[in-house]
């Protein structure tokens, strides 16, 4: 599962699990991580990535079950300090007073394939590449910040948007691509009614109720 998912996933599988009774396990880490993992006989039975591109790779090549694929959630990028009553924007960026801004890799991550964008969109990406500092995912972004290792840094809504402490800026969505992010029903899960039931699940009200509180668009 996508590392930015983290929290709603763990509040969506409390919920699954009151409702039928059965538990949700869940692995997470970027989805280029995840993708590999699953072209390497990982026993994943659902994959919930952070794009689009991974799960429909997923069905092409023979991996996943053709016609499962669904956007589950949309995700919103934020800029994040940790500390409080800072005014975070655009022009926080085209500031040169700080030294490192956290990113996850924009290869494997598409929250930092979008941080990437938003910065070449406001024509400060060439004087911040020495700056930057990344995570192998989003989740590792985030601690760079929490740690002090960055002063600011790019994150999921998510990761910041119930009630933690610090200052953010919601960037702007036409400074990148949409993050639509995806789920899938593996190969491996076809027989399990529980992961059927989960992705069910998923797209319900329950569980769209739960996603808007973490900043998510709700997706189909």
């Amino acid at each position: 599962m996508a590392a930015n998912f983290n929290l709603a996933a763990r509040d969506i599988g409390a919920a699954f699990e009151k409702a039928t009774g059965q538990k949700a396990s869940f692995s997470f880490g970027s989805t280029g991580q995840l993708f590999a993992q699953i072209t390497q006989a990982a026993p994943h039975e659902v994959f919930l990535a952070a794009d689009r591109e991974r799960p429909r790779k997923a069905v092409e090549e023979g991996y996943a079950v053709p016609g499962t694929r669904f956007t589950y959630a949309v995700g919103r990028l934020a800029l994040y300090s940790r500390e409080p009553g800072l005014q975070l924007g655009k022009a926080t960026l085209r500031n040169r007073s700080f030294d490192r801004i956290a990113i996850a890799n924009p290869t494997t991550a598409p929250y930092g394939a979008a941080a990437v964008q938003a910065m070449r969109a406001l024509g400060v990406y060439e004087h911040l590449a020495p700056r930057l500092v990344q995570g192998i995912n989003i989740g590792q972004a985030y601690q760079f910040i929490a740690t002090g290792n960055a002063e600011f840094g790019f994150v999921a809504l998510s990761q910041i948007g119930n009630g933690l402490v610090g200052s953010h800026w919601v960037v702007p969505t036409d400074l990148h691509a949409a993050i639509a992010q995806d789920a899938v029903l593996l190969n491996r899960g076809v027989g399990n009614a529980a992961a059927r039931a989960f992705m069910a699940f998923l797209r319900g009200p329950e569980a769209r109720a739960i996603k808007e509180t973490y900043g998510y668009g709700a997706g189909e």
